[in-house]
């Protein structure tokens, strides 16, 4: 595993996992968080079949998290992707210390989920899905 200043709560590993072969033809996500107390991303949590709406109103608007979503993506050519992204929110304002513990973890993250496509925001309402669509559109 790649160095981290947080550990990965082994349970998560395994949601991800679950997460990443699941068969579903909806957009969902796992919002992650790191327990301040213990130094472990944790899951904060799950969403099935959300919008790009609904997955904005679960993040909250002051504090960093992680983000993994299935997109359902249709292309321009009527085939429909579903690209999973991996989205780290770190929104300005934020307290020194929990900025570093996210930005020090996230490619441990990343690199244990096996994720390629990956994205940082600095604010939560710059998560849309014309924002996502541009992200996906330069990566192909």
């Amino acid at each position: 595993m790649a160095n981290s200043v947080c550990d990965i709560d082994p349970d998560l590993l395994t949601v991800i996992k679950k997460f990443r072969f699941r068969q579903t033809k909806e957009n969902a996500a796992i919002i992650m968080k790191i327990d301040r107390a213990t130094m472990v991303v944790k899951l904060d949590e799950e969403l099935e079949n959300c919008s790009i709406e609904e997955l904005q109103e679960a993040l909250p608007e002051h504090q960093p998290r992680y983000v993994l979503f299935i997109y359902r993506n249709e292309l321009g050519d009527g085939r429909v992707a579903y690209p999973m992204c991996f989205i780290f929110i770190s929104p300005s304002g934020c307290k020194p210390e929990l900025m570093m513990m996210y930005a020090g973890t996230r490619t441990a993250i990343v690199s244990e989920a096996q994720l390629t496509k990956v994205f940082e925001l600095r604010s939560v309402e710059e998560l849309t899905e014309e924002w996502l669509k541009g992200k996906l559109a330069r990566l192909t």
